[in-house]
């Protein structure tokens, strides 16, 4: 199988980002995309703001039903600092007849050096670019000294474009706040568990 893996906090999960994966699947013809919900994310040290239990319920109910997409708890069973070498080293080695690739946002990439062991990540796992649209040509010079240029070429065949998405998770969760709509920026399964469990009701992040 081919398969995507899918990263962030998801606190909360949004329509973009179910764009964002059925995307992948079309445009790298992908079998499956694992969703894996990060405990603690190292470039965001301050951690999500609903909890663990709450945001991979969330993506449970948001991917219900849709047959490519997999919910993948393991970073939380981890519960440390979530780095993707160790979790795509961990699914090489669960599943070692399967290919993997690293869905990330051109924002993303371009932070790549900062990345633990990015350049062992890169040698280990081929990243797949979301460009969105109204956003410059992804700069791809950021991977030099990280990988050689055949590799690149690869990275750069694996783009996927995409339209504008102004959607957010930190704006969904200022609006939830501040007693605003958030019908249509999440599935309706979720904007119902946000007001059945008053997460971030309380919120000022």
């Amino acid at each position: 199988m081919k398969i995507g893996i899918f990263g962030g906090s998801f606190d909360p999960i949004h329509l973009g980002h179910l764009w964002i994966a059925e995307s992948a699947i079309e445009t790298l013809g992908l079998d499956q995309v694992r969703w894996i919900p990060a405990a603690k994310s190292p470039l965001k040290p301050h951690g999500p703001v609903a909890s663990d239990q709450d945001r991979l319920e969330m993506v449970r109910l948001a991917i219900s039903g849709a047959e490519k997409h997999r919910l993948d708890d393991r970073e939380i069973r981890r519960g440390e600092i979530s780095y993707s070498v160790d979790t795509v080293a961990d699914l090489q080695a669960e599943f070692p007849t399967d290919e993997f690739c690293l869905i990330i946002g051109s924002d993303s990439l371009a932070l790549i050096h900062k990345w633990y062991q990015a350049k062992k990540l890169l040698e280990r796992i081929l990243p797949a670019v979301v460009q969105r649209g109204g956003e410059p040509d992804i700069d791809f010079s950021v991977l030099n000294g990280l990988v050689d240029p055949k590799r690149v070429k690869m990275i750069r065949d694996h783009v996927i474009k995409m339209p504008v998405i102004e959607i957010s998770s930190s704006e969904i969760r200022e609006r939830v706040a501040q007693g605003r709509s958030i019908r249509y920026r999440v599935p309706r399964s979720v904007e119902a568990l946000l007001e059945a469990r008053k997460i971030y009701h309380d919120s000022s992040r």
